[in-house]
């Protein structure tokens, strides 16, 4: 497949999302922007999809927005930008519907836009050249796409307020710090993909339910995290995975 946003699918069910237009540093313009929903569209309509790893060629990760084609025209009613802004962000909060893994692998800048593609994913792992920039402030624009919610949510609204004021830019070793990334590693489109592989080994539902079930503790609190877990423990202990596990037990005894 050519085009700026590149789609390899394996046979294991790992899917590889790539932003190639690394001339421009994969900024996100009308280019990207469609290509990338159509790409998480076959995605999330492949019933044989596992996992999504999601990566930029080149040495950028996505600088972000392109400017000049999302906010060149001030003369625009507020209304009428808040519409284009939110058809602007479906492109990249679509992956948060999907209902597998989905990790992000951070070689480079992830500035604005591209922070929250990144943020969007369940995992991030950075690499030693990965920066992670809330960079609005700096340029007069306040916040979008997500952001605020996502750094409140992994960072504390403390921090999250310093960061979105300031206009910080964080390297690999703060964004683990801050828990915007989950690991610092050498090379994390490799390692993102050896997690993939792993992940796509369990039980395609089994996998599912988990994301899910971590959700529903994350946002609900612990009786509809409880209730969740039962039904999904339940479910699990009828499929032939926990069953070869029983056998084994009863052999030792």
């Amino acid at each position: 497949m050519t085009g700026k946003v590149l789609l390899d699918r394996r046979e294991d069910g790992v899917r590889v999302l790539t932003l190639n237009d690394p001339d421009r540093r994969n900024a996100i313009g009308p280019e990207i922007q469609d290509e990338l929903a159509d790409r998480i569209g076959e995605v999330s309509s492949d019933p044989r999809s596992r996992v999504l790893v999601v990566g930029g060629a080149g040495t950028t990760f996505c600088a972000g927005a392109d400017l000049p084609t999302i906010f060149g025209d001030s003369g625009r009613p507020v209304d009428e930008m808040r519409r284009k802004l939110h058809e602007y962000y479906q492109c990249f909060l679509a992956v948060l519907d999907l209902p597998f893994p989905t990790i992000a692998a951070v070689q480079g800048p992830a500035i604005g836009a591209g922070l929250n593609l990144a943020l969007c994913c369940d995992i991030r792992l950075a690499g030693p050249h990965a920066q992670f920039g809330a960079t609005f402030s700096r340029i007069g624009l306040h916040p979008g796409g997500g952001c605020t919610f996502s750094l409140v949510h992994s960072m504390g609204k403390q921090r999250a307020l310093r960061v979105l004021l300031q206009g910080d830019t964080l390297n690999a070793e703060a964004a683990v710090s801050n828990k915007l990334a989950d690991d610092l590693v050498q090379d994390p489109k490799v390692t993102a993909l050896e997690m993939a592989s792993r992940f796509a080994g369990l039980n395609p539902q089994l996998c599912r339910d988990i994301k899910q079930s971590v959700r529903i503790a994350a946002d609900y609190g612990f009786t509809p995290s409880l209730d969740f877990e039962t039904w999904a423990q339940a479910s699990s202990a009828t499929r032939p995975e926990i069953q070869t596990a029983v056998a084994r037990f009863r052999s030792r005894r």
